[in-house]
C-alpha cells in the first residue's frame, strides 16, 4: 500500500473509532510503519477530524520529517515496534480503561481468556504499571514486553495494541474493548473461562 493511501486509511479508521465513542476529544493515537520511517496522528487531534496532510512522519530514527508534530505518545509506540508490529492503535477506551484502575488484577494476564476470539486476537494482556503520561520509563517498561506481547494495557490509562497492518490492530482493539466489556459485567459472578487445553487447541488451528 502506498503512502497516500496508508494516509487515508488511517483517517478512515480514526474516524470509524471516534464516531462508536471508542475515544473521546482529542485522546487516542494510531501509527502505521512506511517503508522509511513511520506515520502518526499528530498531537493534540481529533481522531474524527483527521487530515491526511498534516500526518505526522517520522523518519527511522523517530525524527520528524513532515506534517504537524506527533502524538506525545509517540514513544510509546516506537517501543513496541521492536516487536516487529505494522501497526498500532492506544485509546483510552471507556472498558478497557476501567480495567486498568482495578485493583487486584494478575499483571501477567489482567484480562482473563473468556473467548476464543479474546486470545486469537490479543493473547495475554499484561499490565505496565502507571508513569506519568509523558514519562520515558513507560517506553522502556513497554519495551521490555515488546516481542512476547502484541498489546498491553497501561494502568491507570489505557490499552496500546498492535497488529501486522493497521485493520488487524483496530479489529484486536475493539475485540479487547468487548472483551473488557464483558469481563467488567461478570465481575462478581461465577465465569467460565479457556482452559489450557483449549487455548493450545486455537494456537495450533490458527497458528497463532
Amino acid at each position: 500500500m502506498n503512502e497516500s493511501r496508508v494516509r487515508e486509511e488511517i483517517c478512515e479508521f480514526g474516524k470509524s473509532i471516534f464516531d462508536r465513542g471508542l475515544t473521546a476529544g482529542s485522546s487516542g493515537n494510531i501509527s502505521v510503519r512506511l517503508d522509511d520511517g513511520w506515520l502518526f496522528t499528530p498531537t493534540n487531534s481529533s481522531l474524527g477530524r483527521l487530515d491526511p496532510a498534516r500526518l505526522s512522519k517520522l523518519d527511522r530514527n523517530g525524527k520528524l520529517v513532515s506534517g504537524d508534530p506527533a502524538s506525545k505518545e509517540a514513544f510509546l509506540h516506537l517501543a513496541l515496534y521492536e516487536s516487529g508490529a505494522g501497526a498500532i492503535v492506544h485509546l483510552h477506551s471507556t472498558h478497557a480503561a476501567a480495567v486498568s484502575c482495578m485493583t487486584g488484577l494478575d499483571p501477567a494476564s489482567c484480562i482473563p481468556p473468556l473467548t476464543p476470539y479474546f486470545v486469537m486476537k490479543i493473547g495475554r494482556l499484561p499490565l505496565i504499571p502507571y508513569h506519568r503520561p509523558g514519562d520515558p520509563k513507560l517506553g522502556d517498561a513497554i519495551r521490555g514486553l515488546a516481542g512476547k506481547h502484541s498489546s498491553v494495557l497501561l494502568a491507570n490509562h489505557g490499552p496500546v495494541v498492535s497488529g501486522p497492518t493497521l485493520e488487524a490492530a483496530v479489529y484486536a482493539m475493539e475485540e479487547l474493548e468487548e472483551t473488557a466489556r464483558l469481563f467488567l459485567l461478570l465481575r462478581g459472578q461465577p465465569a467460565r473461562v479457556l482452559t489450557e487445553a483449549q487455548i493450545a487447541e486455537l494456537k495450533a488451528v490458527f497458528k497463532l
